[in-house]
């Protein structure tokens, strides 16, 4: 149990650190990515900059179901690529579909996958309320 809760917390603080380092490097050119709008979209610049900030949060939330599916396959949860991708997927996005199950030797870190991914929608939703404010 001890074993599953420190690799499930390794996962998460990784997990955490990439989103924020993502974060970080589109705020800063955010500014430029409004400009750059407003030279190719006039009218529908604002809405151009959030689509393409959307799509960024997009890339960052598949980048660390990425991540967990990774460590499902190396840590021998499941013996093929897909059903790892597949299961961290739904348990990111806390769908929970329940047809793919982790066994008893791992099976708390689905709950943790969860919580990674919970926490990490809640951030971005806050992330994307900014970048509406600096569109105004």
């Amino acid at each position: 149990m001890i074993h599953q809760l420190l690799i499930g917390s390794a996962v998460i603080a990784v997990t955490v650190a990439v989103q924020a380092e993502m974060y970080n490097l589109f705020w800063h050119r955010f500014e430029s990515v409004v400009l750059g709008c407003r030279r190719l979209l006039k009218r529908f610049a604002n809405t151009g900059a959030i689509i393409i900030g959307v799509l960024y949060i997009l890339l960052i939330h598949t980048l660390n179901v990425w991540i967990w599916a990774s460590v499902f396959y190396f840590l021998g949860a499941f013996s093929t690529f897909e059903p790892s991708l597949y299961f961290s997927l739904v348990s990111f996005t806390t769908v929970g579909f329940g047809d793919i199950t982790l066994g008893p030797d791992w099976r708390l870190l689905s709950g943790l996958t969860a919580a990674n991914g919970f926490l990490s929608f809640g951030w971005s939703t806050a992330y994307m309320v900014e970048l509406l404010r600096r569109t105004a």
